[in-house]
């Protein structure tokens, strides 16, 4: 498989000039953030994904993880690079100092993420679902529960679980059984979770899974469902390992793409009951873990990004080597590569384009998370957060439907060596998809975009950043001829968007279906123009440094090129997507269901 080569310089670009890096150091917390500092911790954590990862990605993927006498085992290799993993610091990088964390802002963390979902997404998933599971317990944890297992949890030698779903609940979590019943200062849960990422494993000490149940007689549906932290292994008072917990990975799943992540079967309960602890109120576990989700599925959102960048490398470097027919020009009888070939470009500049755009939106929503998280004054957090809270359904699901068109892309690059799983292709592609699945699929996040996120203030925000993209408009217009063509592209884009959310916030109140109908190509729309917003602002920024004579030319002249393919190939989808938005459900619910 071709050697993984962190793209250090268009991540220090989208975080630095795009994603508001220089706002976030000034931020309380940030007095010793630098652009240096943010290039060395990039550069270093490149090479532990270039270095340690990557080289297990095909590893992962042949031999997968597998449960043996009630044990899971990992592939060859894993339990020594997530020891290096937590030696290294690397999970702590965004958590509390106090607990041992090194108190970075989440923009330096998703860089990190997209260098260890890309080198490695099935690895990557272990610290992801870690990384919620401390969330939670730092925002709802009782002083106690913080005491006994962030630092561990921070540090990585313990990780940490998400277990919501049911086999008869799917997303629909009203539908949930797993009971917790009170037994003195704890609880004792019974119940079985599917589809829990990292469930068991020998990579860690300890395993903390975070457990959506009920207790008796709590509300019916959503508002009866409480939090609970239910240790693999119960936490003595000193702080050492007790007795094992009762908690059992009783299979994993046999899956299309990521081996290695074993995804489990749980079973709680099995003899006396696990034992549980209440996180916070009873009732409250559902608002609790939906408090999470914005860092969970700007994760998700990045895994698109990553596998992007991962399938476009590969897809670049065959297209250089392979050498089938001749150039379309006859200006040569030999063959050439076939990276000369038109067709063949047009697939890896849309790879290249939609991974810089998706990349750049997921920095510029990270950043907006920190400003929300770290500011000073309310008004500036409450600003970033509504940002944030519009934007995240976005880079979930077209993060993540870029890393399915891309892999997608480099599959056809390779022609029939792409069909062939020796050549690596086809796994960029099977990993890709469960992305689009993860934290609420695809089309749940468009509904959480148009019923949530533009109705509950009708509008308002999203009309405010429509405007925000428009004013950039002059700052093109001063570029001169040369991004003429790329103004106004943006422009026409923007008008979709807009002409799209108006019709929207008029059919909400009138047909909930022509709204439900029209909340994916919506949200394509929202990633479409935003992304080109950014490309539009990359480009800018880097005309101007080439006339400054400042910064890598050859990198700041591809970025331009880039941004140019961009609004010429891919903003255009903003008119159809439009026209899709608008076209109501008339046709799409006329047939009887019995007719499908």
């Amino acid at each position: 498989m071709t050697h993984y080569v962190p793209p250090l310089a268009d991540m220090q670009f989208a975080a630095t000039r795009l994603a508001g890096f220089g706002d976030i150091a000034a931020l309380p917390g940030g007095e010793d953030l630098s652009e240096d500092l943010l290039a060395a911790i990039f550069e270093e954590g490149g090479k532990f994904a270039a270095g340690v990862l990557a080289p297990l990605y095909r590893v992962g993927d042949t031999q997968g993880s597998c449960l043996e006498n009630g044990a899971v085992r990992t592939p060859d290799g894993w339990k020594d690079a997530y020891a290096q993993f937590v030696a290294g610091g690397w999970n702590a990088v965004p958590f509390d100092q106090d607990f041992g964390g090194q108190g970075l802002p989440w923009l330096v963390a998703t860089g990190l993420f997209d260098l260890w979902h890309s080198s490695n997404m099935a690895f990557a998933l272990c610290p992801m679902l870690t990384q919620a599971a401390v969330e939670a317990v730092s925002r709802y944890g009782s002083p106690q529960q913080k005491t006994t297992y962030l630092a561990n949890m921070i540090s990585g030698e313990w990780a940490g679980t998400m277990q919501l779903t049911e086999a008869q609940a799917g997303s629909d979590l009203a539908q949930i059984r797993s009971k917790a019943v009170r037994d003195g200062d704890h609880f004792r849960l019974s119940g079985q979770k599917i589809f829990i990422t990292y469930g068991d494993h020998e990579l860690a000490d300890n395993i903390v899974h975070m457990v959506l149940a009920r207790i008796p007689d709590a509300p019916p549906g959503v508002k009866g469902i409480s939090l609970f932290i239910v240790p693999k292994f119960l936490v003595n008072d000193d702080g050492s390992l007790g007795a094992r917990n009762d908690v059992r990975c009783v299979s994993l799943e046999e899956k299309m793409g990521i081996h290695a992540s074993p995804t489990a079967v749980m079973s709680f309960g099995e003899n006396d009951g696990a034992i549980g602890y209440l996180v916070g109120e009873e009732n409250k576990g559902l608002v609790y873990m939906f408090t999470m989700m914005n860092n969970a599925r700007l994760s998700v959102g990045l895994e698109g990004v990553a596998i992007s960048e991962r399938a476009y490398q590969k897809a670049a470097a065959f297209a250089r080597e392979r050498v089938q027919g001749r150039d379309i020009t006859g200006e040569s009888p030999e063959s050439v590569a076939i990276i000369r070939h038109p067709d063949v470009r047009r697939m890896l500049m849309t790879m290249r384009a939609l991974t810089e755009a998706s990349r750049a939106l997921a920095y510029y929503t990270a950043g907006k998370l920190d400003i929300a998280l770290r500011h000073a004054d309310d008004n500036a957090r409450a600003e970033a957060l509504s940002r944030v809270e519009l934007l995240i359904p976005v880079v979930k699901a077209w993060g993540s439907e870029v890393g399915s068109e891309s892999a997608w892309n480099g599959v056809q690059v390779h022609g029939g060596m792409g069909f062939i799983e020796e050549t690596g292709a086809a796994q960029f592609m099977r990993d890709a998809k469960i992305a689009e699945i993860y934290e609420g699929s695809n089309g749940i996040q468009a509904m959480d975009l148009v019923g949530r996120k533009l109705a509950r203030d009708g509008g308002q925000e999203a009309i405010k950043f429509i405007q925000e993209m428009r004013d950039l408009d002059g700052a093109l217009a001063d570029a001169g001829i040369d991004f003429e063509g790329l103004r106004n592209a943006l422009k026409t884009a923007i008008q979709s968007l807009e002409n799209a959310t108006d019709w929207l916030l008029e059919r909400q109140s009138d047909d909930v279906h022509d709204a439900a109908a029209g909340a994916m190509p919506y949200l394509r729309l929202w990633g479409t123009v935003a992304g080109g917003w950014l490309m539009a602002r990359a480009a800018l920024l880097a005309k101007t440094e080439l006339e400054k004579n400042t910064g890598d030319a050859s990198f700041l002249e591809a970025k331009i090129t880039t941004a140019k393919f961009y609004s010429e190939r891919i903003l255009p989808r903003a008119l159809s997507l439009e026209v899709e938005t608008s076209a109501g459900a008339a046709s799409l619910m006329a047939l009887a269901d019995e007719k499908f």
